[in-house]
C-alpha cells in the first residue's frame, strides 16, 4: 500500500464463514480512519477498493478467493438506456436533499420497514436504534445522509453517501419497500450519478460484485462499469452480465 498517508495500520481479521458463497471464508483487511488524516485516507482507500463501515475501512482478502471485484461507475461514460429513462420519469417527483450524517427517528422508522420486507433474515435484522445511530453517525466529514422526498415532504429513500475527492460511494442505502413500481434502488444510484456530474467528480462506487451472486447482479446494469482487477481499473467485459432475468432484481 502507499505509505504518504501517517501512521496507518491494517489488520487481516480471522476467518469467518462468507456471506455470500456458501462453504468459503470470508477475510477482510481493516484500518481505522485516523482523524488526523481522515479526508485522505478515505478519498485514497476508496479509489483503492476499499468500503467503509463506521470508522473503518476494509476490503476482503479471503484465501484462495478473488470473487469480490470492486465496481464503479465513469460518470462522463454513462448513458441511461430507455429503462433507465423509464425509472426516473417515474421518479420526476423526488426531491434530492443532503443532510449531516445525524440519524432520526423518520429515517430509522423507514430503514426497519426497509430491513423487514427485504432482509428480514438477515444480519441486519435485529438492528435497533443504537445500532442505526452508530451506522449513521460514526463517520467521516465528507459523509452526508441523502434524502428523497415527495413533493408533500413523505420519505422514500435514504442513502448514506461518502463524499470523496474521485466520486461518490453509497454507503448503505434504503427506501420505502411498498412501492416496487418506483425501483426506488435504482433511482438513488442513477440520482448519484447525476450528482456526482453536477460537481465534477469522475466516479460512483458501487461496492462489491461477485458474479455468481444474485444479490450483487443489479450492479451489471450500469454500463459501463469498471472493476479493479488487480492493480488497475478497467471495464468490465460485457460478457461478465448475468441472466436478464438477474438485471431486473432490485438493490
Amino acid at each position: 500500500m502507499d505509505g504518504s498517508i501517517p501512521n496507518r495500520r491494517f489488520y487481516a481479521t480471522e476467518l469467518s464463514p462468507c456471506p455470500y458463497r456458501p462453504g468459503r471464508l470470508e477475510r477482510r483487511l481493516v484500518t481505522v480512519l485516523d482523524p488526523a488524516e481522515e479526508d485522505g485516507q478515505l478519498d485514497q482507500l476508496t479509489a483503492a477498493g476499499f468500503r467503509r463501515s463506521q470508522r473503518f475501512l476494509y476490503k476482503p482478502v479471503c484465501p484462495g478467493c478473488r470473487a469480490c471485484v470492486p465496481t464503479r461507475i465513469p460518470v462522463a461514460a454513462f448513458v441511461p438506456g430507455r429503462t433507465f429513462r423509464k425509472i426516473s420519469r417515474r421518479n420526476a417527483d423526488l426531491r434530492w436533499s443532503e443532510r449531516p450524517a445525524r440519524a432520526t427517528d423518520e429515517q430509522f422508522l423507514l430503514f426497519r420497514r426497509y430491513i423487514q420486507a427485504r432482509h428480514g433474515d438477515g444480519g441486519m435484522a435485529d438492528m435497533g436504534w443504537r445500532d442505526y445511530v452508530d451506522m449513521v453517525e460514526e463517520a467521516g466529514r465528507g459523509t452526508r445522509l441523502v434524502e428523497l422526498r415527495c413533493d408533500d415532504g413523505r420519505l422514500m429513500a435514504v442513502s448514506l453517501t461518502d463524499f470523496t475527492t474521485s466520486g461518490l460511494s453509497g454507503v448503505y442505502k434504503f427506501f420505502e419497500p411498498e412501492e416496487p413500481e418506483r425501483s426506488l434502488g435504482t433511482f438513488v444510484i442513477l440520482r448519484h450519478v447525476e450528482r456526482a456530474r453536477e460537481l465534477g467528480l469522475p466516479y460512483v462506487y458501487l461496492g462489491y460484485w461477485i458474479a455468481d451472486c444474485r444479490k450483487m447482479a443489479y450492479k451489471r446494469r450500469f454500463r459501463p462499469l469498471e472493476g479493479l482487477l488487480g492493480a488497475a481499473w478497467r471495464p468490465l467485459p460485457a460478457d461478465a452480465a448475468p441472466a436478464s432475468g438477474d438485471l431486473e432484481r432490485e438493490p
